[in-house]
């Protein structure tokens, strides 16, 4: 008849849910914008900038299924810069974020003492 799904994702506190599916659980760690997730499908690196669909997902450990291109490997040099290039990205939106959410804090704390 077709495929059932089945997916849910339960927040502990902010920055970390546990999600859980028909596939198993996983656990999610970080913030819209930039997060990481754990699962036995292996680690997922997920950067993007919010409200805009604009995102960039990475992931590492084992892979299912079938592909039928091969794997050209990667120089380690361009590894290891691109990594690096990743790891400034990702602090570089989470400053960006937290500055406009204290600036967003600031304003409305001025709003509240003129009235």
């Amino acid at each position: 008849m077709g495929n059932s799904r089945f997916y849910r994702r339960l927040h502990i506190f902010p920055g970390l849910s546990v999600n859980l599916s028909k596939s198993g659980p996983s656990l999610t760690v970080g913030m819209r914008g930039a997060h990481v997730t754990f699962g036995h499908r292996g680690v997922t690196h997920t950067v993007g900038i919010p409200g805009t669909g604009i995102y960039y997902t990475s992931r590492s450990g084992q892979h299912t299924g079938y592909s039928a291109h091969t794997e050209t490997p990667v120089d380690p040099v361009a590894q290891h810069t691109a990594e690096r290039v990743a790891g400034i990205l990702v602090v570089g939106i989470i400053a960006l974020l937290a500055l406009l959410s204290a600036l967003r804090h600031d304003r409305s704390s001025h709003m509240v003492s003129d009235s």
